[in-house]
C-alpha cells in the first residue's frame, strides 16, 4: 500500500527514537512517504494532498488536535486514516481500542492493514471543520484555550493542567454571570441559556489519566450525534457535573441543569454575543453562531484488528 505517515515532531508523546523504529516498521511492507508539520493547519493540507495523489492510508503520529486536521483533509475521500498516539492524552486513538504506546500501535497497525481491517464512520461538522470526538462550546472552549496557554505543562502532567485551567477560567477569564448560548434543534426546540455544551461524535469525551470522562455513553462513529446542554451557572453545580463525568456519571445524567439529546442530525447554536468553541481539544476562535451537522458515511478509518473491549487501557 501507499502510506503517508505525518509526524507532528512536537507532540508529546513523539521522540526521536520512536519515530526510527516506526518508520523502519511501515517501511518494511509498504511504500512509505514521512512528512512533517510545520504549521496549525498543516496536516490537513499533507492529507488533502495525499487522497488527490492516489494515497491508500495517511498514518498520524500525533495528538488529537493534528489528527482532527487529517481527518478534516481527509473526509469525504477514499484515502483511509491510522491514528498513532503521539500526544499527552490520544483521545480517539484510544476510544477505538489503538495501544497507549506507540510502537505496540505500530504493530496492531501493520496486523490491521494486513487484514484489511477498514471502517466507513461518520463525522461531525461545525462551520465547516469536522471533528472526531467532539465540538465544545462555550465555557468548555474557554477552558481549551486557557490550557493551550501552558502547552508546555501538558507534556507532564495534562490531566491537572485541564483541571487547574477550569477553575482559572470560571473565576478569571469567562463572564458566567448571564447565559451565553441558545441551542436550536431541527425539530423546532430551543435550550436556552446555556453556558457550556458538548456535542459528541463518541465517547468518552477525553480521558483522566486512564479513566474516561463521559457526558454521553452509548454514542458511535455510525449513528448522529448527541448533544449535552448545562445551564447551571453555579460553580459547585459546574464541580458535581464534572465529577460526575469521571466517577458514577449519575449526576451528569439526572442533573436538573443539564439537557441531553440524541439521534441529532444538524442544530445551532446562538450566542448572547461572541462565543469560543473548539473542536477535538483545538480552539477554534469566536463566532457569533454556529451550525453543527453529522455528516454519515464521512472517512475511511483504519480500526484495530482485533480491538480490546472499549475503554480498556493497554500499557
Amino acid at each position: 500500500m501507499r502510506v503517508l505517515l505525518i509526524v507532528n515532531a512536537v507532540a508529546s508523546s513523539v521522540t526521536a527514537r520512536r519515530r526510527v523504529v516506526i518508520q523502519k516498521a511501515l517501511g518494511a511492507d509498504h511504500d512509505l512517504e514521512v512528512a512533517e508539520t510545520v504549521r496549525a493547519g498543516h496536516a490537513a493540507r499533507l492529507a488533502r494532498a495525499a487522497a488527490l495523489e492516489g494515497v491508500d492510508v495517511v498514518v498520524v503520529l500525533a495528538g488529537d488536535g493534528t489528527l482532527n486536521e487529517a481527518a478534516d483533509g481527509l473526509a469525504g475521500t477514499s484515502t483511509a486514516l491510522a491514528p498513532l498516539p503521539g500526544g499527552s492524552t490520544n483521545v480517539f486513538a484510544r476510544s477505538i481500542g489503538v495501544s497507549r504506546d506507540p510502537i505496540e500501535a505500530t504493530a496492531q497497525l501493520l496486523a490491521s492493514l494486513d487484514a484489511g481491517s477498514f471502517d466507513r464512520i461518520g463525522l461531525g461538522v461545525a462551520n465547516d471543520r469536522h471533528f472526531l470526538v467532539h465540538c465544545g462550546v462555550g465555557f468548555d472552549a474557554a477552558v481549551i484555550e486557557q490550557a493551550e496557554r501552558r502547552s508546555v505543562m501538558k507534556r507532564y502532567a495534562a490531566p491537572l493542567l485541564f483541571v487547574a485551567s477550569a477553575f482559572d477560567t470560571w473565576l478569571r477569564a469567562y463572564d458566567h454571570s448571564r447565559p451565553r448560548l441558545d441551542v436550536e434543534l431541527p425539530d423546532g426546540e430551543v435550550i436556552e441559556g446555556s453556558i457550556l455544551t458538548i456535542v459528541s461524535n463518541t465517547t468518552p469525551y477525553t480521558y483522566f489519566g486512564s479513566t474516561p470522562v463521559i457526558v454521553e455513553d452509548a454514542v458511535d462513529l455510525h449513528g448522529p450525534l448527541a448533544v449535552t446542554v448545562v445551564t447551571t451557572r453555579r460553580m459547585v453545580g459546574i464541580v458535581r457535573i464534572g465529577i460526575s463525568a469521571v466517577a458514577s456519571h449519575r449526576v451528569i445524567r439526572r442533573h436538573p441543569g443539564v439537557v441531553h439529546r440524541r439521534g441529532v442530525t444538524a442544530m445551532k447554536i446562538r450566542g448572547h454575543g461572541p462565543f469560543p468553541y473548539q473542536v477535538d481539544g483545538e480552539h477554534l476562535g469566536v463566532v457569533e453562531e454556529l451550525a453543527i451537522a453529522h455528516e454519515p458515511d464521512a472517512l475511511t478509518l483504519v480500526v484495530p484488528a482485533a480491538p480490546d473491549a472499549r475503554h480498556r487501557e493497554r500499557s
